[in-house]
């Protein structure tokens, strides 16, 4: 009797041994097959084309890949990583990735000037974007050194000109983009998700008409941004 329980618990043993090496190199497999990927397609900003043969490089990784004739990419990789974009004829560009999802590129050529209008603003990388401002920035001043006196003065080309005027127009368009994906970074989908139930559809539309401003993404709390998404939630579903 006391050779049969002993022996009962020697293949008990073996039995949760077995099973505890296979859930480990299961698991261990699982994290290299289920590795996280980054997928995309980069285009020509204008033009919309795909453009093939785009290095793509993960800079945290150093890993590189590149695209394929219809401008697809995929690169190992997770969220908060930064991917570098270089094809010859066209500036490098540099993407943040805090989303899920497929990411889409756009590219401009080499000294081009962009016409800025909101379809052009939505599709720039938040560097290209961080650029533009700048320049935005730069054309748009109203002021400039005397070379006289000394000092700064107020330029009437400046003031009044075409170019500036354009410049100063689209450095609001430019502000307003930069701090909605500012905002978008904190309430995003996945914050969204795991506090209302939402389609699809319906997830683009509660996002666009109940973004909150900057200052109160900037100081809220988790909690405070769950109860403003309860709230907003509410108000969307009583439409």
């Amino acid at each position: 009797m006391r050779y049969k329980i002993e022996n009962m618990m020697r293949i008990q043993i073996q039995h949760y041994t077995c099973l505890f090496f296979l859930l480990l190199f299961g698991f261990g497999t699982g994290l290299v097959v289920n590795a996280q990927e980054i997928k995309g397609i980069v285009h020509e900003l204008e033009s919309s084309q795909r453009l093939r043969e785009v290095t793509v490089k993960n800079l945290r990784t150093n890993k590189t890949t590149e695209t394929d004739v219809e401008g697809n990419f995929t690169i190992s990789g997770n969220i908060n990583d930064l991917l570098t974009f270089t094809q010859p004829g066209y500036e490098v560009d540099t993407a943040f990735i805090y989303e899920e999802g497929l990411q889409r590129i756009y590219l401009v050529r080499d000294s081009k000037s962009i016409v800025i209008d909101e379809i052009v603003i939505s599709r720039l990388t938040d560097s290209r974007l961080a650029l533009e401002i700048e320049k935005a920035k730069n054309e748009g001043q109203v002021t400039e050194a005397s070379q006289n006196r000394g000092g700064l003065r107020i330029s009437l080309s400046r003031l009044f000109g075409r170019q500036s005027k354009n410049a100063r127009k689209n450095l609001d368009l430019l502000l307003e983009e930069q701090n909605n994906r500012k905002v978008d970074r904190l309430f995003n989908e996945r914050v969204i998700r795991a506090t209302v139930p939402l389609t699809d559809t319906e997830m683009a539309l509660f996002r666009e008409q109940f973004r909150p401003s900057l200052e109160f993404i900037e100081t809220a709390s988790p909690e405070d941004v769950r109860a403003y998404i309860l709230d907003s939630y509410g108000k969307f579903k009583a439409k």
